[in-house]
């Protein structure tokens, strides 16, 4: 059975004390931290790589950093990252003309694997490797900046991975907060990326505690039904 996760973006952040901000979110109960890094190629924007990624392990090294590359040729990265201490590589489906070298040099770097897709991309696209990964990521807006709105039209593509896939962790990221939540829920996921609606709050133990409270009513519930 598939557990509730609660991720909040650190991208989001003070990145002036980003050490300090993710000691806060881990604090307020995040069970993992997402890190996006854009490259100004794959998307239209730049963000952070390795290096950050390198100065943050020591700091937490019981942490799960998900990483989710938004980058072209996301071969060239998987020793770098694994290097300084990704947990997860999550790279994207659009970004490769490869998918099964990408998943084989990532299992071997001792990383879990994860697979994003963009709106506009279909998921069957990703159905042939889903048994072979960790995680599939259902971006729920257009990768590469925040504060977009949440895409619900992207939840058939979690419907389709929670009946076919019941033991995959799914992933959605964009727009999730308390507002929209529910039906990311009642879709299937169980691995929930919030940025600002966390980050930015004045409570965000109270937001992590009821984003992970509803994903887990909704697997419940999903339990008792099959």
């Amino acid at each position: 059975m598939v557990k509730a996760l609660i991720g909040p973006s650190i991208l989001n952040s003070d990145l002036s004390s980003l050490a300090d901000e993710c000691q806060r979110l881990l604090e307020c109960g995040a069970d993992f931290l997402h890190l996006d890094v854009m490259d100004g190629h794959f998307v239209p924007n730049l963000s952070f790589g390795h290096p950050v990624v390198a100065s943050l392990r020591p700091k937490f090294p019981e942490t799960f950093f998900d990483v989710h590359l938004m980058v072209a040729e996301p071969e060239k990265w998987i020793t770098d990252m694994a290097k300084a201490g990704a947990s997860q590589y999550t790279f994207h489906i659009e970004a490769t003309s490869d998918p099964m070298n990408c998943i084989r040099r990532i299992k071997e770097a001792n990383m879990k694997v994860g697979i994003a897709l963009k709106p506009g991309t279909a998921v069957e696209t990703i159905l042939p490797y889903a048994d072979l990964i960790d995680t599939v990521l259902v971006m729920t807006v257009e990768p590469g900046f925040g504060g977009q709105k949440f895409m619900a039209d992207m939840m058939p593509k979690v419907r389709h991975l929670r009946r076919q896939f019941p033991l995959l962790n799914v992933e959605v990221d964009g727009g999730v907060g308390p507002d929209t939540i529910q039906e990311c829920a009642e879709a299937g996921a169980n691995m929930i990326v919030s940025g600002s609606a966390v980050v930015k709050s004045k409570c965000p133990d109270e937001v992590i505690a009821f984003l992970k409270q509803t994903v887990t009513e909704s697997i419940e519930k999903l339990q008792m039904e099959r």
